[in-house]
């Protein structure tokens, strides 16, 4: 059996759903069972636990083969952000995967690191590092930006007008990535043993944000250009928003790396492992365009 922990997000559904495709047997973890039944349906197994809280998860990965994690705590607020979730969430995992003798599939992000600007990278290394030393075999799946979550952005920021937000001056590509395409990766990190040991990169080709917002724009037959969120505005509400709102402050700091940084990654992963090619950011405008369309 495997166990998905946060299988009711944008990512965590996918995985469940091509784990059940494999014939495998799933488990769901989460916080609200209600809602995760409701996003999964009925035939799905889902338990009650709190990655925040050790004494709730060794009966809810009780006979795992597998855990996956997929939590993560980029829009949480006090009590609920990377360093209680990525960081502590996944070390208290790790413990009942170990106990009940589970692999674990760790879900990060490209870039993490040690001395990462941002608290989410930084946790996601901590997890990472914590997770190698811990003898619990295991596989680590970095990814990119999902393409998915920044369409919607751009749509959401376009409002009436039609005219996306770019966030700085957009010039920096990102390794943006279909969900699906990540969740494919994971499923197979899940399902084969020897993939144990390795970090998985799972990268689009590179994608500036201008490049991003134009995009969405053709889809959806506007001509209008973007508008800018200037640098400074970003870093003074990264600073400002802080001690109110963490999360609002976080997602600032965020857009502002994704600005300034060259995360890396190599879009090459899906080849070395057999898998067929990866959703472009065409491929993904079109599905989402048809999804709007219909909704």
């Amino acid at each position: 059996m495997i166990v998905v922990v946060g299988g009711s997000g944008t990512l965590g559904r996918l995985v469940v759903a091509g784990l059940l495709d494999r014939g495998e047997q799933v488990r769901v973890v989460v916080r609200d069972t209600a809602r995760a039944t409701k996003v999964l349906g009925p035939d799905v197994e889902v338990v009650a636990a709190d990655v925040r809280q050790l004494g709730t998860l060794d009966a809810a990965v009780k006979g795992a083969s597998t855990v996956v994690s997929a939590v993560h705590g980029f829009l949480g607020g006090r009590g609920a952000g990377p360093t209680d979730v990525d960081r502590d969430g996944n070390a208290n995992l790790v413990a009942a995967a170990k106990t009940t003798g589970a692999d674990v599939v760790l879900m990060s992000v490209i870039g993490a690191a040690a001395d990462s600007p941002l608290d989410l990278f930084r946790a996601k290394y901590a997890a990472e590092d914590h997770l190698r030393a811990s003898g619990v075999p295991f596989t680590v799946v970095r990814s990119g930006p999902f393409l998915e979550t920044w369409i919607g952005v751009m749509r959401k920021t376009a409002g009436k007008g039609g005219r996306p937000m770019v966030f700085g001056r957009g010039e920096q590509p990102n390794p943006f990535v279909s969900a699906v395409d990540v969740a494919t990766v994971v499923a197979l990190a899940a399902t084969t043993t020897t993939l144990r040991g390795k970090v998985l990169e799972v990268a689009g080709e590179p994608v500036t944000m201008v490049e991003l917002a134009r995009a969405v724009q053709v889809a959806d037959g506007r001509t209008s250009k973007p508008r800018h969120l200037p640098r400074a505005m970003l870093r003074a509400m990264s600073i400002l928003a802080g001690p109110v709102n963490p999360a609002f402050a976080r997602q600032n700091k965020a857009a502002l790396m994704m600005d300034t940084v060259d995360i890396g990654g190599d879009p090459s992963l899906r080849t070395r492992l057999g898998l067929p090619r990866a959703r472009t950011l065409a491929d993904v405008l079109a599905e989402t365009s048809v999804e709007s369309r219909l909704t």
